[in-house]
């Protein structure tokens, strides 16, 4: 492929397309969490997603913050561990697998909307009404 430059831009609608990872919608969702295997895949989902969630503990205590990290490879669930920045304090916390009771998927999935193919359907639509140096800039994070 050529090599952008100032005097040859590349064009937007000539570049190839790929159709991007179908996403799936994951705000307001509560897991069942019955046994190991969906507590597992449960927390797996809250790694990748990119906004807050609310897990609440066996023994009743709830944080609501960003998971960052987690420790997945222990064999029992007491050796696994997610760890988040709570969303109304400055530090970081940990929490095993096994005391989690609740997870809900709480805040707006900061990465919903934000693909290749949404700003190609934008510079298309400004490109369709005559605007010209288009020019499409990143949406601000909340």
């Amino acid at each position: 492929m050529p090599q952008e430059t100032k005097s040859h831009p590349f064009n937007a609608d000539e570049l190839e397309v790929v159709p991007g990872a179908e996403r799936e919608k994951l705000e307001g969702w509560i897991p069942p969490l019955a046994d190991e295997d969906e507590i597992r895949q449960a927390l797996e989902k809250a790694f990748d997603y990119r906004g807050d969630v609310t897990i609440t503990l066996k023994d009743g205590f709830t944080v609501e913050g960003y998971i960052f990290d987690r420790r997945s490879d222990g064999k029992a669930l007491a050796d696994c561990t997610v760890r988040l920045f709570p969303k109304n304090r400055d530090e970081k916390i940990s929490i095993r697998y096994s005391d989690i009771a609740r997870l809900v998927f709480t805040g707006r999935d900061t990465a919903a909307g934000k693909s290749f193919e949404t700003w190609v359907k934008k510079y298309r639509e400004k490109k369709a009404a005559g605007e010209t140096n288009i020019r499409l800039e990143p949406e601000k994070l909340d």
